[in-house]
């Protein structure tokens, strides 16, 4: 990825769509479209850590909760949620086999028991220190330098919180 990649989604209500100046016919192509290319790569990322994460037992989402409390551990359910995107009913079920693992515990808050508490087990930490190079391996699979992921990383991230925007005005 050596070329300069720039998704245009700062001030994206100012600035008219790029598909303005597209061909009516091209519009409807599916190479033409940002979210196929954004689905098509998340699939293959994926592909790409599963042999990777299946050495520890887990799925990739599994690995995205344990990234979460690794870089802060005892959170609770609702706060894990909105850190990946998830549901309570797509995260509970992630949880109970993390939990069945031994990578996790979940516990009732004792000062607001509607709050289940996520924390870290002894193996759930140790797991954190094995998985230091599932990151380096994926890191090679998409020949980019470093420089080039950490840009590509914070404009997916500019772009899903343009998208967040957009769904929230528009109701």
């Amino acid at each position: 990825m050596s070329r300069q990649t720039r998704l245009p989604v700062k001030s994206a209500a100012a600035k008219p769509s790029p598909l303005a100046a597209m061909p009516t016919g091209d519009w409807l192509l599916l190479d033409n479209q940002m979210c196929f290319a954004l689905y098509s790569a998340s699939l293959t990322m994926t592909k790409v850590y599963k042999p990777l994460l299946q050495k520890f037992g887990l799925t990739y989402p599994q690995y995205l909760v344990m990234l979460v409390l690794w870089e802060h551990d005892a959170r609770s359910v609702s706060e894990l949620g909105e850190r990946l995107f998830l549901d309570s009913g797509t995260l509970t079920p992630l949880l109970k086999r993390l939990e069945a693992l031994d990578f996790i515990t979940r516990t009732r808050d004792a000062a607001d028991e509607r709050r289940v508490i996520v924390a870290l087990t002894a193996a759930g930490r140790r797991l954190q220190k094995q998985s230091l190079t599932v990151p380096q391996h994926v890191s090679c699979a998409t020949e980019c330098s470093l420089p080039e992921l950490k840009a590509l990383t914070r404009q997916l991230g500019d772009l899903r919180a343009a998208l967040l925007r957009s769904t929230s005005s528009t109701g």
